[in-house]
């Protein structure tokens, strides 16, 4: 039998969880340790948002400090994981006919090393990112997900990065244990469900949640990398949540795992 590394789609929330020890962060190091040791990491970021399908192709990703106004320790931190061009040509072969293109700009944005400084500490794994492409509906990112399914089965961890609830707006940042707002906790908690049933058309078709979809997700960059997840999920495979909580009312935590 094929042995299938898991996916998992992790909530970032704020990037000073780089530098946090908390629930959060203690819950991606507990991941770290329990998955098999992946021979490279696929990442698709709510930050590498783009009008088309690209993905780094760099030996050398340089780490994206993609954020202002926070301390100086954080844009201080480096995670200084390799590349793979071997991935990239890899990924770009699979998602025949969309056109990707190989990108040697960017490297790894705060929703990759900020999380994955907590879950591979060492930074000795190679990591490729893919972009998410702006100009295509939700079912297009769906579809790509699929189409990376072999990637699992080479021993290729692919994670998503995002948060499935995120509203900035909404957001009360450091003013202690603020109660999730009633909509999150509803839009969470129907997610949920639908991911512990195998139901993927409503979690795909999002915006027909209605009100709460809407304050949810206001934007869909957040959400879509949850996507990609759900499509390498195959049939009656186990979900789990190791991580959970919603950070400042608004930001779900919530971490998807997928074997």
């Amino acid at each position: 039998m094929i042995s299938l590394m898991p996916t998992i789609f992790f909530g970032h929330g704020n990037p000073m969880n780089a530098l946090s020890k908390n629930s959060y962060t203690e819950g991606w190091a507990s991941i770290g340790k329990s998955i098999p040791r992946p021979k490279a990491v696929l990442a698709v970021s709510a930050h590498w948002y783009i009008p088309y399908c690209a993905v780094t192709s760099n030996l050398n990703p340089r780490t994206i400090h993609d954020f202002v106004g926070f301390p100086k320790e954080l844009y201080q931190i480096e995670y200084p994981a390799p590349g793979s061009r071997e991935l990239a040509l890899r990924v770009k072969d699979l998602l025949v006919p969309v056109a990707v293109s190989l990108d040697e700009g960017w490297g790894l944005d705060h929703g990759t090393w900020s999380v994955l400084k907590h879950v591979f500490p060492k930074a000795d794994i190679p990591i490729v990112q893919l972009s998410i492409d702006e100009t295509q509906p939700p079912s297009f990112h769906y579809e790509l997900g699929k189409r990376l399914a072999s990637l699992r089965e080479a021993g290729v961890l692919i994670i998503g990065s995002g948060n499935i609830v995120h509203n900035l707006s909404a957001c009360s940042w450091g003013e202690g244990d603020v109660q999730p707002f009633d909509w999150a906790v509803r839009f969470e908690e129907h997610a949920r469900e639908l991911l512990l049933k195998g139901d993927d058309a409503p979690l795909v078709n999002y915006q027909s949640f209605g009100r709460d979809a809407m304050l949810s997700a206001p934007t869909p960059e957040h959400y879509l990398p949850l996507l990609y997840v759900l499509g390498l999920r195959r049939k009656k495979e186990k979900v789990s949540f190791p991580v959970q909580g919603v950070d400042g009312g608004s930001i779900s935590m919530l971490a998807v795992q997928i074997g």
